[in-house]
């Protein structure tokens, strides 16, 4: 029987370059390192013929991208150079085992002070898609806020048609007064907050404001193509509705979860929800540009920013055509500002792709069952003095189950860490309304809200079932609830009041839509399960800033598990102190 022998040489190479492959494929694994710098200052910045100075990111408004693949870890060095204290929150990262890098101040970080700096670390496990970075302390978000984009891993591809090109397209609220004063007036007064100015296109009004038509969005496209929008609703308080003139947008990907397909002319986008679009441009060139356009929904009472954003959508034009100066300028039609059901029918639209690849993994059964009230409320005014909440003696207050949250003046997950919970938090939150109601019809007599820093304790891998129920006290109101450090499956929603004997037959726990904000519909009620996988303190609140600075707050508290990968990794040596 013959035997071959490979030269020395040849079998050293070999194993050499077989040791090469294998390194490849485990960097191919573990991912890149991706490195920024994020220095806050000062910025003068003009906008409907007003010029100020705000708050941002490396002197760039909206803030610069952050790029990274599936599995990449990041680190961002945050620099602080303004006076106000300052904390960033990479919304929508899963920070599985890593909280001290998710952000919002007083609950797992004390804010980087002015001249510190504080280095945020992170790995981005099994997440692809579209997110946001934005300031997480009062409403210091209206300027510091940017785009996170999550490419899928070398040698993936996306589940739907490759894109000729991707575009983002930032939401926003431009406030001619210093954001900061008018909430801080607001919270003094009892008062709601003077609304903002304009709805922003990547930082820019668009057209249909004083003095903007040159600071409008123009997104140029070729006939014939398909592109990828990556939609991100980064504005204060209002969630959004969305159209492109004489167009239809297919739906791929909400809060980087990829969803099955739909085509829509028309969508519903709110504070801290992203979601990606395919536009296919028509197959030549039209003698037209059309108007991309963003305006509010609102259902509540009281007052708001009616107005519209636009940007342009231009063909470009065949070589023999030099000028766009006489084409048409389409508009679309959007929907009316209090159309409630078609936000529910849109929402509803949304489904995960539940398949083999992209599994939709929604907890069966729940261990815990929670029910949250969430809604506006009232706080006396102090004694001696008149307020100009919904009567003289009152503060307008919000709340979840009545409680609405103080925040500590140390961070809760420091306090947790290290035993030291006593004086900062209680683990006493309610799981239930303490004093049930008609929640959709007649309001209590007695509106006031009680003030706490409640958490809710849970064991690691719990399956859990939140139904959230707004209140039409002080009128019914959609509220985007946004929970931290997880995605969660949303499993059902109704209007009017939750029927905990009849509407969990109808729960979809097959492809239920996953994400990481949601909205409460207006006068009714949303049903999320999510399994308690990732150690650390996690806060939940309404993505609308007014409501979440009025109590609409709350936090979970989720213990360590059996194994190292299961419990929360101990503070950075450079963590801010209060």
């Amino acid at each position: 029987m013959a035997t071959s022998h490979l030269p020395p040489s040849f079998s050293s190479m070999a194993m050499i370059f077989s040791f090469f492959v294998l390194l490849l494929l485990l960097e191919n694994a573990a991912g890149e390192t991706r490195h920024y710098t994020f220095n806050i200052h000062y910025h003068n910045v003009t906008r409907l013929c007003h010029t100020r100075t705000i708050l941002s990111v490396n002197r760039q408004f909206p803030g610069p991208r952050l790029v990274a693949r599936e599995g990449d870890r990041v680190i961002v060095k945050v620099v602080n150079h303004i006076a106000n204290n300052v904390s960033i929150h990479w919304h929508g990262i899963r920070q599985l085992t890593t909280g001290w890098a998710d952000g919002p101040s007083y609950i797992t970080q004390c804010p980087i002070q002015t001249n510190q700096s504080y280095i945020y670390n992170f790995t981005i496990t099994g997440q692809r898609g579209t997110l946001l970075w934005h300031a997480h302390i009062s409403w210091l978000r209206a300027t510091i806020y940017g785009p996170i984009i999550i490419l899928p891993k070398r040698n993936e591809s996306y589940p739907f048609e490759k894109p000729h090109k991707e575009v983002t397209i930032m939401f926003g609220e431009w406030f001619n007064a210093d954001p900061e004063a008018v909430i801080s007036q607001a919270l003094q007064t009892g008062a709601g907050p003077n609304v903002s100015d304009a709805y922003t296109i990547n930082g820019l009004p668009g057209l249909l404001y004083n003095c903007s038509s040159k600071d409008t969005y123009k997104l140029k496209v070729k006939p014939g193509k398909t592109y990828l929008l990556r939609l991100i609703n980064a504005a204060l308080n209002d969630e959004l509705f969305f159209s492109i003139a004489n167009h239809t947008i297919t739906v791929v990907e909400g809060d980087a979860i990829y969803t099955k397909p739909f085509e829509t002319d028309k969508l519903l986008i709110t504070p801290g929800q992203t979601t990606n679009v395919l536009l296919k441009t028509k197959p030549e060139f039209l003698n037209a540009s059309f108007l991309m356009a963003a305006r509010p929904y609102f259902a509540g009472q009281g007052t708001f920013d009616n107005s519209t954003t636009v940007g342009i959508l231009e063909y470009e034009h065949p070589s023999h055509h030099k000028s766009s100066k006489n084409l048409t300028l389409l508009q679309p039609t959007l929907p009316p500002i209090n159309a409630t059901e078609f936000v529910a029918n849109f929402t509803g639209k949304l489904r995960s792709l539940a398949n083999v690849k992209f599994p939709a993994n929604v907890p069966k059964t729940a261990d815990k069952k929670f029910f949250f009230t969430v809604g506006l409320g009232t706080s006396p005014c102090p004694k001696n003095t008149t307020c100009q909440g919904p009567n003289n003696s009152s503060k307008f207050a919000a709340s979840v189950n009545n409680v609405s949250f103080a925040l500590p003046s140390v961070a809760i997950l420091q306090a947790y860490y290290f035993g030291q919970s006593n004086g900062v938090y209680t683990t006493d939150f309610p799981t239930q309304p303490l004093t049930p109601f008609n929640y959709t019809g007649t309001a209590p007599n007695n509106t006031n809200v009680i003030n706490g820093t409640r958490t809710v304790v849970l064991p690691f891998n719990t399956s859990v079932e939140l139904v959230m129920q707004d209140t039409s006290i002080l009128g019914a109101e959609s509220h985007p609830l946004h929970l931290h450090g997880y995605n969660f499956f949303v499993v059902g929603q109704g209007f009017g009041n939750f029927d905990p004997n009849k509407d969990p037959a109808n729960f979809n726990l097959v492809d239920p839509m996953e994400r990481n904000t949601a909205g409460v519909p207006s006068g009714g009620w949303l049903a999320i399960r999510f399994f308690a996988d990732n150690p650390g303190v996690w806060f939940m609140h309404c993505h609308l800033d007014v409501h979440s600075s009025w109590g609409l707050k709350m936090a979970w508290i989720v213990l360590d598990g059996p194994q190292p990968n299961q419990k929360l990794q101990p503070p950075p040596s450079d963590l801010p102190q209060c």
